[in-house]
């Protein structure tokens, strides 16, 4: 394989069609690896997570030509303050990030890229590879601790997070009957309540590119209501989440949903959907309308819907939150592998 480093996402736009249908050829065909969000997470270094010192390390692989593997890599200090190479996408609003290749040909990419990035005189001076988020089934855990230890490097695997998600029947009922009787009783309840009540319930979708903007910045003042997200709605978190919001409008990925009560929006939900999952990325209501359970009622119609229209696969992502297991969340982890020669 021949490998490239680029400085800028600019320098790999030719290969964009090819980046994204290398992730759909991946072990983790997810969005937080297409070219786009990536892009649009280096416009503000994750909503400022990063600071502007941050020098971006794209490392690309060709055979014959043809891209057969990608490192999304970036260059700072780690949570340690110590020189590392790290995914781009790291670490708090990229749920699930990896190396972008085809499972054959993963093992012969790391092998080159580690030489490469051992051997480079143009790649930043680092101490680790440190990589988050990734998750446990992935071959780039094993082919990383294979390699460390055939070059005598030190290695240590972290476990971080669990990262719920509901492999859901094409039925709703069916969907209930899976889970706890309880809760299912607490749902039927929570819904009945709104029934009952003298409001118009109703959900809203967002699919008018004119509505996009006020439609995420509403998102966003709701997530604001919420004490523990408050100080994390910084004003670049906050064009994070419209950039990537836009990006996956674009791209037909978006999925923002509202309920709404009288026509007022209760609750909203930030999603994608893509590859046939609903990607649960974040949600926010109006604690005007507590007493309606908003928040409970728009992700039971979510999981409703998508029963109804071809989701295999509900993905509440990283998190052990307990309304995840109430609604039948099973674990998957994620996890960092830190590699240092």
């Amino acid at each position: 394989m021949d490998y490239k480093r680029y400085n800028t996402f600019e320098a790999l736009a030719n290969y964009k069609e090819d980046w994204n249908h290398l992730v759909e050829q991946s072990a983790h065909n997810v969005p937080f690896l297409t070219y786009e969000y990536l892009q649009a997470w280096w416009q503000t270094l994750g909503g400022g997570e990063w600071p502007d010192t941050s020098e971006l390390v794209l490392i690309a692989a060709f055979e014959q030509g043809q891209l057969v593997g990608i490192a999304p890599l970036f260059h700072a200090k780690n949570v340690l303050g110590q020189p590392a190479l790290m995914f781009v996408g790291a670490i708090e609003v990229s749920d699930f990030l990896d190396f972008i290749a085809r499972p054959d040909d993963l093992s012969e990419f790391l092998t080159g890229l580690l030489d490469f990035l051992s051997a480079n005189p143009g790649i930043p001076a680092w101490e680790h590879l440190d990589l988050y988020n990734i998750l446990e089934d992935s071959p780039t855990l094993s082919v990383l601790e294979a390699e460390a230890e055939n070059r005598g490097w030190s290695h240590k695997k972290v476990h971080l997070q669990p990262a719920p998600y509901i492999p859901l029947p094409g039925d709703y009922d069916a969907y209930l009957a899976m889970i706890d009787k309880k809760q299912r009783h607490e749902i039927r309840r929570k819904l009945r309540n709104v029934e009952q009540s003298l409001a118009d319930p109703d959900l809203y979708f967002t699919v008018d590119a004119e509505s996009l903007d006020a439609d995420v910045q509403t998102f966003i003042e709701m997530m604001a209501q919420d004490p523990n997200k408050r100080d994390f709605l910084t004003e670049p978190m906050r064009q994070h989440l419209h950039n990537t919001a836009r990006i996956a409008f674009d791209k037909g990925w978006l999925h923002l949903a509202f309920f709404t009560l009288d026509g007022n929006k209760a609750a909203a939900n930030l999603s994608f959907k893509y590859n046939d999952r609903l990607w649960l990325y974040n949600s926010g209501w109006d604690w005007e309308y507590r007493d309606y359970s908003p928040g409970w009622v728009l992700l039971a119609n979510l999981i409703k819907w998508s029963t109804e229209n071809g989701i295999r696969e509900f993905d509440f992502m990283r998190g052990d939150e307990p309304y995840k297991y109430k609604f039948g969340g099973i674990d998957r982890h994620i996890y960092r592998m830190v590699l240092t020669p």
